[in-house]
């Protein structure tokens, strides 16, 4: 019973003091791995991922980057329904629609992902995506987020009604 008890003390420290985050990261606000994050939709930060279409380009808001592994949230809208054409990622990444109906393709196979609809793509693997107006896609990857065109990125031609 008393090893039961000095064992149940020893993780109680350690859950309770040794993972406290630093007084002087409490003091300053600094942030760590281990810090919440609360973000609304209406207060994030969006930028063009195809400049070049103006206001008809998909936009980006990153959520978060884990600062060791670089794995990264991301929410993807499109203002207008667009072909995104072969890409791939560095990275595993998974795909969730929030909002519309994505077609997907890959490895010879296609298939429609509607709001709260799941797909996983493995690193390095081409994928293509045709998303409608409005759409909203929630993104994580386990890794940094990059993106490498196959055959160019997406143009004004790729835009659908």
């Amino acid at each position: 019973m008393k090893m039961k008890l000095s064992l149940a003390m020893v993780v109680t420290l350690t859950i309770f003091g040794l993972n406290r985050p630093a007084r002087a990261n409490e003091m300053t606000g600094a942030t760590t791995a281990n810090t919440p994050e609360f973000k609304n939709l209406s207060d994030l930060k969006w930028d063009k991922i195809l400049p070049d279409l103006g206001a008809d380009s998909p936009e980006i808001s990153i959520l978060h980057v884990d600062p060791t592994t670089h794995a990264t949230s991301l929410l993807i809208r499109t203002p207008k329904a667009i072909h995104v054409r072969k890409h791939w990622h560095t990275a595993n990444e998974s795909h969730t629609m929030i909002i519309g109906t994505a077609r997907l393709a890959c490895d010879g196979k296609k298939s429609e992902i509607g709001p709260g609809g799941f797909n996983f793509m493995p690193a390095k693997m081409v994928h293509e995506a045709w998303l409608p107006t409005n759409s909203l896609t929630f993104i994580t990857v386990d890794g940094a987020w990059d993106i490498h065109w196959v055959e160019g990125p997406s143009t004004a031609a790729d835009l659908t009604k």
